[in-house]
């Protein structure tokens, strides 16, 4: 399977909604996962699918979703084995009933078939 094969299947998973299937199908069981942020909790750096796993249901379990988009795949030649992608929500944090819009792009790395590292990036600044 291609980079491009990866990229388009997992980007067609995330717009159906269907994240974990798509954890499920391409993630490389010693995935890399970096977030641009992170505490003692949630570290920025996770290992290992199963810490993925856990990132991604924390993250369903705190957001009501209200709207997904998914951009891309976007592709850059001299890096043959990345792709990256633009996700934009509107959600709703469900512990404080706070109502944002995120935007963040993802930058994934395969390698034979699978995603071996995702790193994240967004807006830093604070609000207002």
């Amino acid at each position: 399977m291609t980079v491009r094969d990866v990229a388009n299947q997992l980007v067609a998973l995330c717009r159906a909604g269907k994240f974990e299937e798509a954890m499920n199908t391409f993630y490389a069981d010693d995935i890399i996962s970096i977030e641009a942020v992170g505490d003692e909790q949630m570290p920025a750096e996770m290992r290992g699918i199963e810490a993925v796993r856990g990132k991604a249901a924390w993250w369903v379990g705190n957001h009501e979703v209200h709207r997904a988009e998914i951009l891309g795949p976007y592709y850059n030649a001299p890096y043959p084995n990345q792709f990256c992608i633009h996700m934009s929500f509107d959600v709703t944090f469900k512990p404080t009933g706070e109502k944002k819009s995120m935007n963040e792009v993802g930058l994934y790395e395969v390698e034979n078939g699978k995603v071996v590292k995702e790193t994240f990036y967004y807006d830093m600044a604070p609000a207002g």
